[in-house]
């Protein structure tokens, strides 16, 4: 960042490894927030660095199966809560859209696996996770013996930033940097903002930031879009994002010992 000029020099690599630089007004992240701030130059101060540093990710993969049609589920997705499986939840992608899936005889169901990268489940073998979602499958009764015809696997990287006891925190500490510092270089997104937004939430925020650069002016305030899709025009920021829903309700340690409640 030029803070005499006020402009960006990003520096990128393309598909092939080859590095290239981009000169730019603004910047519009989606960058997990941890890695942004690791690659800012000039360099963050330091407790910004260490409120970076204790932000953590939850990753997942998908093991994709193609079988037989037998309209085991209509729903859009279903969460397994069977503990004899590692499957946590599971996608009808026919019932998202019929185009999904044309084949009116076939099905296509999503196996997602909550997990950590390089953990047991994500360092698996394809063959291996295409195998234990068919297993799976026929075992809470889904499918049957020979119904998968084929399947493939899908890793997502820091699918859930974290919420601690502490992240509201260290996501206040680098935000308050950024706009000090760096006031055009915009936030948005799940993982840029470290706010466990739904996908539509997440992409109002990009367009919402879009409206601010080209009026030259914060009409929004984009960390008022939340899961139940509320944002507001500027104005008082300070008090919607301590009282209001801005920051999502972290569950906090029961102080003492809990008392039952009387039974009749």
């Amino acid at each position: 960042y030029d803070d005499a000029n006020g402009t960006w020099t990003t520096i990128y690599r393309d598909q092939h490894g080859c590095e290239h630089a981009l000169e730019s007004e603004h910047v519009i992240s989606s960058a997990p927030m941890r890695e942004l701030i690791n690659g800012l130059e000039p360099a963050v101060s330091e407790e910004a660095k260490r409120a970076a540093d204790s932000l953590k990710y939850r990753d997942f993969l998908t093991v994709m199966l193609i079988l037989k049609n037998r309209d085991a589920f209509h729903d859009n997705w279903i969460y397994i809560h069977d503990p004899s499986v590692k499957v946590g939840r599971i996608q009808n992608f026919r019932s998202w859209s019929p185009e999904m899936v044309p084949d009116p005889n076939k099905a296509c169901y999503g196996l997602e696996y909550f997990c950590f990268e390089h953990d047991g489940l994500w360092d698996s073998k394809d063959e291996d996770l295409i195998a234990l979602a068919q297993r799976e499958l026929i075992k809470i009764g889904l499918a049957r013996e020979g119904d998968v015809l084929d399947g493939c696997v899908v890793r997502q990287k820091k699918a859930y930033p974290v919420y601690d006891d502490d992240y509201a925190e260290h996501v206040v500490t680098i935000r308050d940097e950024l706009d000090r510092r760096y006031p055009n270089l915009h936030l948005v997104g799940r993982n840029g903002m470290h706010k466990y937004n739904n996908q539509d939430h997440a992409m109002m925020t990009a367009m919402l930031c879009a409206e601010n650069i080209i009026a030259n002016t914060k009409l929004y305030d984009l960390w008022q879009v939340n899961q139940d899709a509320e944002y507001h025009e500027a104005g008082d920021a300070p008090a919607e994002e301590t009282v209001g829903t801005a920051i999502r309700l972290v569950p906090t340690r029961v102080s003492g010992t809990p008392e039952l409640a009387p039974e009749g």
